[in-house]
């Protein structure tokens, strides 16, 4: 069982790649989007641990390459910033599952052998493509994506976004609910 993970966290995937070793995996690693192609062309795994965010570069471009260079590949995405909008849009790319971070070895291991993890952390894109999100939903979102280009820097996001640092860590707080 290859299994590549793709993951810009060098301590992270050195973790994941412990853990699945000990699970009967043989693995590899790359850290750069540039590089993943390369590997999945030489390793040929049949199974992708892929992080959303490497480094500057958004991990979801790299599925439909990966998924036409290795069709029967299961694809995992995992994020630290899960959201409805981007579990929809993995899923619609070709992704087979999409789980948050931080994520136990049990759960990861049912989402690679397509166990199907538990609800709370899988989403059925049939279930929600249709629901509209609610505004609040939508201003969170995309809040903590800036945050996540800003690599967490609140000050700077709140300039971004031109809100006070004080207002953005407020909304920060309110995790509205899925509507």
């Amino acid at each position: 069982m290859k299994l590549l993970i793709i993951e810009d966290d060098e301590a992270f995937a050195a973790t994941l790649l412990r853990r699945l070793t000990k699970q009967g995996f043989e693995c590899q690693m790359t850290h750069q989007a540039d590089e993943a192609l390369h590997v999945c062309h030489l390793f040929r795994p049949e199974y992708l641990i892929l992080d959303m965010k490497l480094a500057k570069e958004n991990g979801l471009l790299l599925i439909k390459p990966i998924r036409a260079l290795l069709p029967n590949i299961r694809i995992v995405l995992l994020t630290g910033f899960a959201s409805i909008a981007t579990a929809v849009e993995a899923i619609q790319m070709g992704a087979d599952d999409y789980l948050a971070k931080p994520v136990d070895t049990k759960m990861l291991l049912k989402a690679l052998k397509g166990k199907g993890a538990s609800e709370a952390n899988t989403l059925d894109s049939s279930k929600i493509e249709n629901k509209p999100m609610s505004p609040e939903r939508l201003e969170w979102e995309h809040i903590n994506q800036v945050l996540s280009s800003n690599n967490g820097n609140v000050s700077e996001t709140a300039r971004q976004l031109g809100m006070h640092r004080r207002t953005l860590q407020r909304k920060l707080q309110r995790k509205p609910v899925v509507s």
